[in-house]
Protein backbone atom coordinates (compact mmCIF):
# COMPACT_ATOMS: atom_id res chain seq x y z
CA UNK A 1 0.00 0.00 0.00
CA UNK A 2 1.80 3.42 -1.39
CA UNK A 3 0.42 5.21 2.13
CA UNK A 4 1.29 2.64 4.37
CA UNK A 5 3.68 3.82 7.32
CA UNK A 6 7.18 2.44 6.40
CA UNK A 7 9.50 0.63 9.34
CA UNK A 8 10.82 3.00 11.43
CA UNK A 9 14.42 2.68 9.87
CA UNK A 10 13.46 2.82 6.58
CA UNK A 11 12.07 6.13 5.56
CA UNK A 12 14.66 9.20 7.27
CA UNK A 13 12.42 12.26 8.24
CA UNK A 14 12.84 15.11 5.58
CA UNK A 15 10.80 18.20 4.44
CA UNK A 16 7.28 17.23 3.83
CA UNK A 17 6.30 18.17 0.21
CA UNK A 18 2.59 20.43 -0.06
CA UNK A 19 1.43 18.15 -3.01
CA UNK A 20 -0.44 15.28 -2.88
CA UNK A 21 2.07 12.96 -1.23
CA UNK A 22 1.82 11.91 2.34
CA UNK A 23 4.78 12.33 4.71
CA UNK A 24 4.28 8.77 5.77
CA UNK A 25 7.05 9.13 8.07
CA UNK A 26 5.80 11.89 10.05
CA UNK A 27 2.19 9.76 10.13
CA UNK A 28 4.18 7.44 12.20
CA UNK A 29 5.74 9.10 14.95
CA UNK A 30 2.85 11.30 15.39
CA UNK A 31 0.87 7.94 15.57
CA UNK A 32 2.76 6.74 18.10
CA UNK A 33 2.32 10.01 20.30
CA UNK A 34 -1.12 9.53 20.29
CA UNK A 35 -0.77 5.99 20.84
CA UNK A 36 0.89 6.44 24.14
CA UNK A 37 -1.19 9.19 25.80
CA UNK A 38 -4.12 7.58 24.24
CA UNK A 39 -3.20 4.07 26.06
CA UNK A 40 -2.88 5.59 29.45
CA UNK A 41 -6.80 6.51 28.66
CA UNK A 42 -8.36 3.53 27.81
CA UNK A 43 -6.91 1.83 30.69
CA UNK A 44 -8.07 4.52 32.57
CA UNK A 45 -11.75 4.39 31.20
CA UNK A 46 -11.71 0.26 31.59
CA UNK A 47 -10.49 0.51 35.39
CA UNK A 48 -11.04 3.49 36.74
CA UNK A 49 -15.02 3.06 37.41
CA UNK A 50 -14.44 -0.36 39.23
CA UNK A 51 -12.06 1.49 41.34
CA UNK A 52 -14.96 4.00 42.05
CA UNK A 53 -17.48 1.23 42.61
CA UNK A 54 -15.60 0.23 45.95
CA UNK A 55 -17.14 3.71 46.76
CA UNK A 56 -19.92 4.46 45.17
CA UNK A 57 -22.97 1.56 44.19
CA UNK A 58 -24.89 4.13 41.66
CA UNK A 59 -24.59 4.00 38.39
CA UNK A 60 -24.95 7.70 38.00
CA UNK A 61 -22.64 8.85 40.33
CA UNK A 62 -19.63 6.44 38.64
CA UNK A 63 -20.50 8.14 35.34
CA UNK A 64 -20.45 11.46 36.53
CA UNK A 65 -17.51 11.26 38.50
CA UNK A 66 -16.29 9.51 35.44
CA UNK A 67 -17.47 12.26 33.44
CA UNK A 68 -16.60 15.39 35.06
CA UNK A 69 -12.31 14.21 35.05
CA UNK A 70 -13.36 15.13 30.99
CA UNK A 71 -14.44 18.31 31.87
CA UNK A 72 -11.24 19.48 32.64
CA UNK A 73 -10.65 19.97 28.76
CA UNK A 74 -12.93 22.58 28.21
CA UNK A 75 -10.96 25.17 30.52
CA UNK A 76 -7.68 24.38 29.76
CA UNK A 77 -7.29 23.08 25.93
CA UNK A 78 -8.16 26.41 24.33
CA UNK A 79 -5.69 28.68 26.14
CA UNK A 80 -3.29 25.63 25.66
CA UNK A 81 -4.23 24.50 22.17
CA UNK A 82 -3.80 28.58 21.38
CA UNK A 83 -0.30 28.59 22.83
CA UNK A 84 0.62 25.73 21.19
CA UNK A 85 -0.64 27.69 17.98
CA UNK A 86 1.98 30.08 18.66
CA UNK A 87 4.61 27.46 18.94
CA UNK A 88 4.07 25.12 15.79
CA UNK A 89 6.61 27.15 13.45
CA UNK A 90 9.29 27.41 15.52
CA UNK A 91 12.17 25.19 16.47
CA UNK A 92 10.67 22.75 19.08
CA UNK A 93 6.73 22.71 17.85
CA UNK A 94 4.65 21.48 19.77
CA UNK A 95 6.61 18.91 21.22
CA UNK A 96 7.68 20.82 24.65
CA UNK A 97 3.88 21.16 25.61
CA UNK A 98 3.55 17.17 25.44
CA UNK A 99 6.60 15.73 26.60
CA UNK A 100 6.37 17.91 30.20
CA UNK A 101 2.04 17.11 30.55
CA UNK A 102 2.85 13.64 30.25
CA UNK A 103 5.86 13.22 32.86
CA UNK A 104 3.72 15.48 35.28
CA UNK A 105 0.61 13.31 34.30
CA UNK A 106 2.06 10.01 35.10
CA UNK A 107 2.42 10.86 39.03
CA UNK A 108 -1.52 11.02 39.80
CA UNK A 109 -2.18 8.30 37.28
CA UNK A 110 0.31 5.48 38.65
CA UNK A 111 -0.55 6.42 42.34
CA UNK A 112 -4.19 5.56 41.96
CA UNK A 113 -4.49 2.09 43.45
CA UNK A 114 -2.41 3.15 45.67
CA UNK A 115 -4.94 5.49 47.37
CA UNK A 116 -6.63 3.95 50.24
CA UNK A 117 -9.55 6.19 50.57
CA UNK A 118 -12.09 8.05 48.70
CA UNK A 119 -10.58 11.59 48.87
CA UNK A 120 -6.95 10.30 47.93
CA UNK A 121 -8.81 8.51 44.73
CA UNK A 122 -10.53 11.93 43.84
CA UNK A 123 -7.29 13.53 44.10
CA UNK A 124 -5.34 11.02 41.99
CA UNK A 125 -8.04 10.73 39.49
CA UNK A 126 -8.33 14.67 39.12
CA UNK A 127 -4.86 15.45 39.16
CA UNK A 128 -4.47 13.07 36.28
CA UNK A 129 -7.36 14.31 34.22
CA UNK A 130 -6.71 17.82 34.67
CA UNK A 131 -2.91 17.52 33.76
CA UNK A 132 -3.99 14.86 30.38
CA UNK A 133 -6.41 16.66 29.04
CA UNK A 134 -4.53 19.80 28.80
CA UNK A 135 -2.35 18.69 26.56
CA UNK A 136 -4.29 16.06 24.76
CA UNK A 137 -5.50 17.94 21.96
CA UNK A 138 -1.99 19.44 21.26
CA UNK A 139 -0.99 15.74 20.40
CA UNK A 140 -3.80 15.10 18.05
CA UNK A 141 -2.92 18.62 16.35
CA UNK A 142 0.36 17.71 15.86
CA UNK A 143 -0.59 15.92 12.47
CA UNK A 144 -1.43 19.27 10.74
CA UNK A 145 1.97 20.13 11.24
CA UNK A 146 3.26 17.94 9.24
CA UNK A 147 0.54 16.83 6.44
CA UNK A 148 -1.05 18.82 4.19
CA UNK A 149 -4.65 19.11 4.26
CA UNK A 150 -5.77 16.51 1.70
CA UNK A 151 -4.43 13.71 3.41
CA UNK A 152 -5.20 14.69 6.46
CA UNK A 153 -8.05 12.33 6.47
CA UNK A 154 -6.05 9.34 5.28
CA UNK A 155 -3.49 10.52 7.47
CA UNK A 156 -6.04 10.26 10.94
CA UNK A 157 -7.01 6.81 9.71
CA UNK A 158 -3.29 5.57 10.31
CA UNK A 159 -3.45 7.22 13.84
CA UNK A 160 -6.65 5.83 14.58
CA UNK A 161 -5.43 2.81 13.89
CA UNK A 162 -2.66 2.97 16.30
CA UNK A 163 -5.33 3.94 18.51
CA UNK A 164 -7.46 0.57 18.63
CA UNK A 165 -3.90 -0.62 19.24
CA UNK A 166 -4.46 0.88 22.75
CA UNK A 167 -7.53 -0.47 23.59
CA UNK A 168 -5.74 -3.83 22.47
CA UNK A 169 -3.13 -3.19 24.70
CA UNK A 170 -5.62 -1.55 27.58
CA UNK A 171 -7.76 -4.84 27.44
CA UNK A 172 -4.52 -7.23 27.83
CA UNK A 173 -3.20 -5.38 30.52
CA UNK A 174 -6.64 -6.03 32.36
CA UNK A 175 -6.70 -9.40 31.50
CA UNK A 176 -3.71 -10.92 32.19
CA UNK A 177 -2.18 -8.34 34.92
CA UNK A 178 -5.33 -6.84 36.70
CA UNK A 179 -6.66 -9.82 38.48
CA UNK A 180 -2.78 -10.41 39.52
CA UNK A 181 -1.25 -7.17 40.12
CA UNK A 182 -3.73 -4.09 40.63
CA UNK A 183 -0.35 -1.63 41.66
CA UNK A 184 1.08 -2.94 38.55
CA UNK A 185 -1.61 -2.63 36.16
CA UNK A 186 -1.86 0.73 36.87
CA UNK A 187 2.31 1.54 36.60
CA UNK A 188 2.52 -0.12 32.91
CA UNK A 189 0.40 2.39 30.62
CA UNK A 190 2.15 5.47 32.24
CA UNK A 191 5.72 3.56 31.53
CA UNK A 192 4.51 2.83 28.04
CA UNK A 193 3.26 6.65 27.39
CA UNK A 194 6.87 7.95 28.47
CA UNK A 195 8.76 5.84 26.39
CA UNK A 196 6.75 6.09 23.11
CA UNK A 197 6.46 9.73 23.46
CA UNK A 198 10.45 9.81 24.12
CA UNK A 199 10.82 7.86 20.80
CA UNK A 200 8.41 9.85 18.51
CA UNK A 201 10.06 13.08 20.02
CA UNK A 202 13.92 11.39 19.21
CA UNK A 203 12.66 11.04 15.19
CA UNK A 204 10.55 13.65 14.53
CA UNK A 205 10.25 16.20 17.23
CA UNK A 206 14.22 16.58 17.82
CA UNK A 207 13.92 17.60 13.42
CA UNK A 208 10.54 19.51 14.08
CA UNK A 209 12.79 22.41 11.67
CA UNK A 210 13.03 20.28 9.03
CA UNK A 211 9.91 18.26 8.87
CA UNK A 212 7.33 20.54 9.46
CA UNK A 213 5.22 22.00 6.76
CA UNK A 214 6.51 25.24 5.36
CA UNK A 215 4.19 28.58 5.97
CA UNK A 216 0.89 28.91 4.13
CA UNK A 217 -0.61 31.76 2.53
CA UNK A 218 -4.28 31.65 2.48
CA UNK A 219 -7.27 34.25 1.30
CA UNK A 220 -7.92 34.85 5.14
CA UNK A 221 -5.25 36.14 7.43
CA UNK A 222 -6.46 37.60 9.89
CA UNK A 223 -4.44 37.68 13.37
CA UNK A 224 -6.20 36.61 16.94
CA UNK A 225 -4.81 37.32 19.72
CA UNK A 226 -6.65 35.57 22.00
CA UNK A 227 -8.10 31.92 21.88
CA UNK A 228 -11.69 33.31 23.23
CA UNK A 229 -11.81 35.67 19.87
CA UNK A 230 -11.24 32.27 18.00
CA UNK A 231 -13.63 30.32 19.85
CA UNK A 232 -16.26 33.63 19.31
CA UNK A 233 -14.97 33.72 15.54
CA UNK A 234 -15.85 30.42 14.83
CA UNK A 235 -19.32 30.43 16.86
CA UNK A 236 -20.82 33.84 15.79
CA UNK A 237 -21.70 33.14 12.53
CA UNK A 238 -25.32 31.64 11.98
CA UNK A 239 -24.60 30.27 8.18
CA UNK A 240 -21.61 28.44 10.06
CA UNK A 241 -22.30 24.85 10.53
CA UNK A 242 -19.06 24.75 13.13
CA UNK A 243 -21.85 25.11 16.31
CA UNK A 244 -23.82 22.40 14.34
CA UNK A 245 -20.91 19.99 13.73
CA UNK A 246 -19.65 20.53 17.40
CA UNK A 247 -23.29 19.18 18.67
CA UNK A 248 -22.77 16.07 17.00
CA UNK A 249 -19.61 15.51 18.41
CA UNK A 250 -20.91 16.30 21.82
CA UNK A 251 -23.63 13.61 21.10
CA UNK A 252 -21.44 10.81 19.71
CA UNK A 253 -18.28 11.24 22.05
CA UNK A 254 -20.65 11.07 25.34
CA UNK A 255 -22.17 7.84 24.25
CA UNK A 256 -19.04 6.27 22.99
CA UNK A 257 -17.25 7.55 26.65
CA UNK A 258 -20.58 6.32 28.36
CA UNK A 259 -19.88 2.72 26.69
CA UNK A 260 -16.54 3.03 27.88
CA UNK A 261 -16.97 3.65 31.55
CA UNK A 262 -19.76 1.66 32.19
CA UNK A 263 -18.30 -1.85 30.29
CA UNK A 264 -16.51 -2.92 32.70
CA UNK A 265 -19.63 -2.99 35.47
CA UNK A 266 -21.63 -4.16 32.48
CA UNK A 267 -19.52 -7.11 32.53
CA UNK A 268 -19.92 -8.23 36.11
CA UNK A 269 -23.33 -7.15 36.43
CA UNK A 270 -24.84 -8.74 33.76
CA UNK A 271 -22.75 -11.30 32.13
CA UNK A 272 -21.46 -12.40 35.26
CA UNK A 273 -17.59 -11.77 34.87
CA UNK A 274 -14.30 -11.34 36.76
CA UNK A 275 -13.18 -7.42 36.67
CA UNK A 276 -10.16 -8.37 34.71
CA UNK A 277 -12.47 -10.37 32.08
CA UNK A 278 -14.91 -7.69 31.59
CA UNK A 279 -12.09 -5.16 31.05
CA UNK A 280 -11.31 -7.41 27.91
CA UNK A 281 -14.58 -6.79 26.51
CA UNK A 282 -13.20 -4.22 24.10
CA UNK A 283 -10.62 -6.09 23.00
CA UNK A 284 -12.63 -7.74 19.92
CA UNK A 285 -14.11 -4.84 19.43
CA UNK A 286 -10.52 -3.01 19.16
CA UNK A 287 -9.73 -5.33 16.52
CA UNK A 288 -12.45 -4.91 14.36
CA UNK A 289 -11.28 -0.69 14.21
CA UNK A 290 -7.70 -1.54 13.32
CA UNK A 291 -8.55 -3.72 10.81
CA UNK A 292 -10.86 -1.36 9.05
CA UNK A 293 -10.08 2.18 10.25
CA UNK A 294 -7.93 2.49 6.65
CA UNK A 295 -10.42 1.06 4.40
CA UNK A 296 -12.60 3.65 6.05
CA UNK A 297 -10.56 6.41 6.13
CA UNK A 298 -10.00 5.77 2.17
CA UNK A 299 -13.41 5.17 1.47
CA UNK A 300 -14.34 8.40 3.58
CA UNK A 301 -12.44 10.56 0.91
CA UNK A 302 -14.87 9.15 -1.47
CA UNK A 303 -18.40 9.41 0.25
CA UNK A 304 -17.62 12.37 2.13
CA UNK A 305 -16.60 12.92 5.81
CA UNK A 306 -19.97 13.92 6.80
CA UNK A 307 -22.32 11.21 4.84
CA UNK A 308 -19.40 8.81 6.47
CA UNK A 309 -19.84 9.87 9.85
CA UNK A 310 -23.94 9.53 9.22
CA UNK A 311 -23.13 6.02 8.48
CA UNK A 312 -21.55 5.35 11.02
CA UNK A 313 -24.04 6.44 13.43
CA UNK A 314 -25.97 3.65 11.85
CA UNK A 315 -23.65 1.51 12.42
CA UNK A 316 -23.30 2.31 16.23
CA UNK A 317 -26.54 1.69 16.81
CA UNK A 318 -27.01 -1.22 14.80
CA UNK A 319 -24.40 -2.76 16.89
CA UNK A 320 -26.07 -1.36 20.47
CA UNK A 321 -29.98 -2.93 19.39
CA UNK A 322 -27.69 -6.70 19.00
CA UNK A 323 -26.28 -6.46 21.79
CA UNK A 324 -29.13 -5.88 23.68
CA UNK A 325 -31.11 -8.35 21.77
CA UNK A 326 -28.57 -11.14 22.82
CA UNK A 327 -27.14 -10.11 26.33
CA UNK A 328 -24.69 -12.54 26.47
CA UNK A 329 -20.34 -13.06 26.08
CA UNK A 330 -20.79 -13.33 22.42
CA UNK A 331 -23.55 -11.20 22.10
CA UNK A 332 -21.85 -8.14 23.72
CA UNK A 333 -18.58 -8.70 21.90
CA UNK A 334 -20.52 -8.56 18.18
CA UNK A 335 -22.16 -5.34 19.59
CA UNK A 336 -18.76 -3.80 20.48
CA UNK A 337 -17.20 -4.78 17.44
CA UNK A 338 -20.00 -3.32 15.34
CA UNK A 339 -20.16 -0.26 17.38
CA UNK A 340 -16.44 0.09 16.82
CA UNK A 341 -16.46 0.22 13.36
CA UNK A 342 -19.36 2.69 13.44
CA UNK A 343 -17.42 4.82 16.01
CA UNK A 344 -13.93 4.74 13.71
CA UNK A 345 -16.29 6.40 10.74
CA UNK A 346 -17.09 9.44 13.30
CA UNK A 347 -13.51 9.36 14.74
CA UNK A 348 -11.14 9.60 11.20
CA UNK A 349 -14.05 12.31 10.19
CA UNK A 350 -14.96 14.32 12.84
CA UNK A 351 -11.58 16.45 13.90
CA UNK A 352 -10.80 16.90 10.40
CA UNK A 353 -13.83 18.17 9.28
CA UNK A 354 -13.66 20.59 11.72
CA UNK A 355 -10.62 22.06 10.60
CA UNK A 356 -11.45 22.52 7.15
CA UNK A 357 -13.38 25.70 8.92
CA UNK A 358 -11.11 27.31 10.53
CA UNK A 359 -10.23 30.67 8.85
CA UNK A 360 -6.76 29.83 8.75
CA UNK A 361 -3.74 27.62 9.29
CA UNK A 362 -2.35 29.24 12.42
CA UNK A 363 -5.59 28.79 14.40
CA UNK A 364 -5.69 24.73 14.08
CA UNK A 365 -4.58 23.90 17.92
CA UNK A 366 -7.52 26.27 18.99
CA UNK A 367 -9.93 24.46 16.54
CA UNK A 368 -8.68 20.94 17.58
CA UNK A 369 -9.92 23.16 21.71
CA UNK A 370 -13.05 23.52 19.79
CA UNK A 371 -13.18 19.43 19.12
CA UNK A 372 -12.25 18.66 22.98
CA UNK A 373 -15.17 21.49 24.27
CA UNK A 374 -17.84 19.32 22.41
CA UNK A 375 -15.80 15.90 22.66
CA UNK A 376 -14.86 16.21 26.70
CA UNK A 377 -18.83 18.03 27.17
CA UNK A 378 -20.00 14.92 25.69
CA UNK A 379 -17.94 12.70 27.73
CA UNK A 380 -18.65 14.72 30.94
CA UNK A 381 -22.29 14.17 30.66
CA UNK A 382 -22.55 10.59 28.70
CA UNK A 383 -21.55 8.32 31.88
CA UNK A 384 -23.37 10.25 33.95
CA UNK A 385 -26.49 10.61 31.78
CA UNK A 386 -26.30 6.65 30.75
CA UNK A 387 -25.08 5.62 34.52
CA UNK A 388 -29.30 7.30 35.46
CA UNK A 389 -30.92 5.46 33.14
CA UNK A 390 -29.33 2.56 34.25
CA UNK A 391 -30.52 3.32 37.94
CA UNK A 392 -33.98 4.23 36.64
CA UNK A 393 -33.83 1.00 34.64
CA UNK A 394 -31.28 -1.80 35.32
CA UNK A 395 -27.99 -2.78 33.96
CA UNK A 396 -29.45 -5.00 31.32
CA UNK A 397 -30.96 -2.07 29.27
CA UNK A 398 -28.17 -0.02 28.81
CA UNK A 399 -27.25 -0.90 25.41
CA UNK A 400 -30.92 -0.01 24.83
CA UNK A 401 -30.86 3.30 26.48
CA UNK A 402 -27.63 4.04 24.85
CA UNK A 403 -29.12 3.35 21.12
CA UNK A 404 -31.94 5.67 22.27
CA UNK A 405 -29.55 8.09 22.68
CA UNK A 406 -27.73 7.68 19.59
CA UNK A 407 -30.52 7.73 17.89
CA UNK A 408 -30.86 11.47 18.49
CA UNK A 409 -26.66 11.96 17.07
CA UNK A 410 -27.96 10.16 13.77
CA UNK A 411 -30.72 12.92 13.68
CA UNK A 412 -28.33 15.86 14.06
CA UNK A 413 -25.61 14.51 11.66
CA UNK A 414 -28.56 14.44 9.07
CA UNK A 415 -29.55 17.94 9.79
CA UNK A 416 -25.82 18.99 9.31
CA UNK A 417 -25.93 16.96 6.26
CA UNK A 418 -28.80 18.74 4.71
CA UNK A 419 -27.73 22.29 6.07
CA UNK A 420 -23.78 22.09 4.45
CA UNK A 421 -23.15 19.16 2.25
CA UNK A 422 -20.34 20.74 0.91
CA UNK A 423 -18.36 22.60 3.86
CA UNK A 424 -17.06 19.61 5.46
CA UNK A 425 -16.30 17.44 2.28
CA UNK A 426 -12.98 16.81 1.00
Amino acid sequence: MPDSPPAPSAVPISTPATGERMNRSAVLWVALAVFAQEAVWNFYDAQVPEQLRHYFSSAGVIGLVMGLDHSWGIFTQPSVGFYSDRLARRRTGRWPIVLVGAVIATVPFALIPWATNLPALLVCVVGFAAIANAFKGVTETLISDYVAPGNRSKAQGFIKAGVSLTIVVSSLISLLVVDRSLHLAFAIPPLLMLIMLGLSWAFLGRHHGDAVLPEEQTEDEREFTTPWAVLKDALRSPSSPTLLLMVGIFCFAGMWSALRSLMTPYGTQVLDLTRGEAGGLALPGAVAFLVCVLPIAYLSNRLGQLRAMRHGVVLFIVGLLAGFAWPSVPGTIASMILSSLGYASFAVNALVALWKLAPTHKVLGTYTALYTIASASGMALGPAVLGTTIDLTSWRYMLLNAAVFAGITFAVFTRLARRAPDRTAP
